[in-house]
């Protein structure tokens, strides 16, 4: 059997609930098992299917770009038309200062590489974060990662970082003039949607400005369209130095980018003696036609116009004696049950009734609304239904 096999040759990440569904196929909010039962996704691969699955712009550039060709050479030494497009594309659609991209394969290396820029620049070696962060998990990022349980087994890690609390501001004193830089979500999604309060992020973006520390916003989960803005920083009145893409940006391939201004990023070129950072198959030729599809689609239709009313029919339509609170930012919703034992059977319940979701990293009495932002307002209702029946059964 197939789940045996997986089982015996798949290394995992959790014993916490691998969901070890056989998928045959998806298309738009919908995933097939072998067996042709049809499940709604309110994950979309955690944030990663923006527009879907399959989405039709998506499909046709992928498979015009295969009649071109796939990887060239190592990112930075060829011109790709694909990946200037995709750089141009962003840079258009940015503040005037986020100009200049490196594209890479995933958010931890978008996130190590803005660090080492940021080190470059500033020639400074402290780092901070935030408590109940994430933003990677190889060495270089588990150091920014919110919680020590989840490090602890891997020290001594990287020195001279710090965690600060999030929504804290008397914590904002201790980013000094040796700090290299502030790495942050706008919204903290590992922690269960936690939005800024009080200004907060404009605060750190203040306090940053006095110390000439760089502002460092993690947008993985939170861009291209989730919060309701094409980047969440466009909510909160803070502009980031450095600014980190990954999962939606390909549409279901693999990219990520660090973007900062022609001027911070110059200390890739000048600050060390050959690679102040490297990737093989950065900027690939498939990937980043697949995200020129996917921001264009965006831009084009009026998809994160909707975002908003698609998370207040979430909102208003669950209502339940088991739900304390809803939290989050447009399709970015964590739904809280306050139990973690109540989390893990309503979520093996909903997959039963044809719905996927998923609990957080550092809260496990919430579960997740991040479907993907074409979710029609019927599949919205349908989604809620089973929702509110699922955790009729679990009350029962």
């Amino acid at each position: 059997m197939l789940k045996d096999l997986f089982k015996k040759h798949l290394a995992q990440t959790t014993d916490f609930l691998p969901i070890q569904l056989e998928i045959e196929r998806a298309e738009g909010v919908f995933l097939f098992d072998k067996n042709g039962k049809k499940y709604i996704d309110l994950l979309s691969g955690v944030a990663v299917n923006n527009l879907g699955h399959r989405h039709p712009a998506i499909i046709e550039a992928i498979q015009k770009q295969l009649d071109k060709y796939l990887h060239l050479m190592v990112y930075g030494e060829f011109v790709q038309k694909e990946t200037v497009e995709l750089a141009e594309l962003l840079a258009s659609v940015l503040p005037q200062e986020l100009n200049k991209s490196f594209f890479l394969s995933s958010g931890s290396e978008a996130i190590e590489g803005a660090i080492k820029v940021a080190k470059l620049y500033t020639k400074r070696n402290e780092v901070i974060s935030f408590k109940n962060s994430y933003h990677g998990s190889t060495l270089g990022t588990l150091n920014l990662l919110g919680d020590e349980k989840y490090k602890r087994n891997f020290r001594p890690l990287i020195p001279n970082f710090k965690s600060l609390e999030f929504n804290n501001e008397s914590e904002l004193q201790k980013i000094t003039n040796k700090t290299a830089c502030v790495v942050i979500e706008p919204i903290q999604t590992a922690a269960g949607m936690i939005t800024p309060e009080n200004n907060f992020l404009t605060k750190v973006r203040k306090r940053c400005n006095e110390t000439n520390a760089l502002l460092v916003f993690d947008e993985i989960q939170t861009a291209l369209g989730r919060s309701g803005k094409l980047f969440a920083f466009e909510t909160y009145n803070a502009q980031p130095d450095i600014l980190c893409l990954a999962k939606s940006l390909g549409g279901g391939l693999p990219i990520s980018a660090f973007i900062s201004s022609q001027k911070i990023m110059k200390s890739l070129e000048n600050g060390h003696p050959l690679l102040g950072h490297a990737t093989t198959f950065g900027g690939h030729p498939l990937s980043c036609s697949a995200a020129i599809a996917t921001l264009k689609t965006l831009l084009n239709e009026n998809i994160i116009s909707e975002v908003e009313e698609k998370s207040s029919l979430f909102i208003k339509a669950l209502k339940h004696p088991l739900i304390k609170e809803i939290r989050g930012k447009g399709l970015l919703l964590a739904v809280e049950l306050g139990d973690k034992k109540l989390v893990k059977t309503f979520i093996e319940n909903a997959i039963n009734n044809g719905l996927l979701t998923y609990s957080f990293l550092f809260n496990e009495t919430a579960f997740s609304i991040m479907p993907p932002l074409t979710i029609t307002k019927k599949e919205i209702k349908l989604s809620c239904e089973i929702i509110l029946k699922t955790l009729d059964s679990v009350l029962i």
